[in-house]
């Protein structure tokens, strides 16, 4: 082949994919347990989203940012409401671009260290790597951005110490770490980051590129915390399955950027915008009590399965970390089930928003024999 090999990919050539199934030129059908990496928050195909973008296409597919696509007014309106502030939002093609807006609002306003944290996932382009705390991923591509601090996640003391020792301009969280195991902020440690906001004014940065948008059973994660950020990053599942990406500038960064100071060719794509406002109308209060129900559901049925260590994570983003020796997912292929794994022990479930009991249970049922088969 001549595609670049960034990926380890599964052994299925697709044919085509509905809800939570995906299905293969043989004839197989496949469990989908992490829509897409958290994408189709939807399901696979989902018909008054796939409508939406058809309807757009018919119109155009195109235009550049010297129009404004009245969809992407809607769209703004909705994700700015959602933080319950004044704002504005610069729109990017994915969750990467979304963390190098933020970056760049930063280098621009303040001086001073970065925080970042082992484990957080931010995107791989040089400035989004530099405050991904995965030094794995990062010791071939240095030197990066300089003057970010990594520390570990909800250590107190460790955050209150760098303040003793210099002026800190911008601190990047992630409430809930996709990539990172789906470990969870704790209410302590989110206390202090708010405190310590206030008193050394430093910008707060939530990544809510995987945990936003519905899937812990809030809007956006970071509000099981009581965080105030002043800049959210969000992609993934916003634009239903196309590229899309957000930067929410909240309070006296909303008008961080003047013309010509950053831009992007193809963002916000009509397309992709279409797409979004479905999205976006489909997660509604009654969805997001909906998920919380099902995500207590899903962890108990799993608690419930031996092998099962611990199950981590909020609502329908969840971690499942087990004690099983040999390839889980080559495992998982024998029950046609498609496993996401992260950490090397860690199983990410990211069903879709609206996945029913009965997949639900047929989802645990698949899992549990994978998992107590040996």
């Amino acid at each position: 082949m001549f595609i670049s090999n960034t990926y380890n990919r599964f052994p299925i050539k697709i044919k085509k994919a509905d809800g939570i199934w995906i299905f293969d030129d043989k004839g197989n059908k496949y469990l989908d347990t992490f829509s897409g990496i958290g994408v189709t928050s939807f399901g696979h195909c989902n018909e008054e989203i796939s409508n939406a973008i058809i309807e757009k296409l018919q119109k155009y597919s195109h235009i550049s940012n010297f129009f404004l696509d009245e969809d992407a007014i809607e769209v703004s309106e909705r994700l700015v409401k959602e933080t319950g502030k004044n704002g504005k939002v610069y729109f990017s093609n994915s969750g990467t671009e979304a963390n190098e807006a933020a970056l760049k609002a930063i280098k621009k306003t303040k001086k001073g260290a970065i925080i970042s944290f082992f484990g957080n996932f931010h995107g791989r382009t040089i400035g989004s790597l530099s405050i991904t705390g995965f030094p794995n991923i990062r010791s071939k591509f240095l030197p990066l951005l300089n003057n970010v601090i990594f520390l570990p996640f909800n250590d107190i003391k460790s955050f209150k110490d760098v303040f003793k020792k210099q002026e800190v301009s911008a601190v990047f969280v992630e409430s809930i770490r996709g990539s990172g195991g789906l470990d969870t902020l704790t209410k302590e440690f989110a206390n202090t980051i708010m405190e310590y906001k206030e008193k050394f004014d430093f910008i707060l940065v939530t990544d809510e590129v995987q945990s936003g948008l519905g899937k812990t059973g809030e809007f956006f994660s970071y509000k099981h915390f009581n965080l105030e950020p002043d800049i959210i990053t969000v992609a993934k599942s916003l634009g239903g399955g196309l590229p899309l990406g957000a930067t929410i500038f909240t309070g006296n960064f909303s008008d961080i950027f003047s013309p010509g100071e950053h831009g992007s060719t193809f963002a916000p794509n009509p397309l992709a915008l279409a797409a979004s406002k479905v999205v976006l109308k489909k997660i509604n209060q009654n969805l997001l009590l909906s998920v919380k129900e099902k995500g207590l559901y899903l962890k108990k049925q799993l608690l419930n399965i031996k092998n099962v260590n611990k199950v981590k994570g909020l609502g329908l983003m969840l971690g499942v970390k087990v004690d099983v020796k040999g390839d889980i997912l080559k495992l998982a292929l024998k029950e046609n089930l498609l496993l996401n794994v992260v950490k090397n022990d860690t199983i990410r479930l990211l069903p879709p928003l609206n996945i029913t009991y009965k997949e639900i249970d047929l989802m645990v049922s698949k899992l549990k024999k994978v998992l107590t088969s040996r």
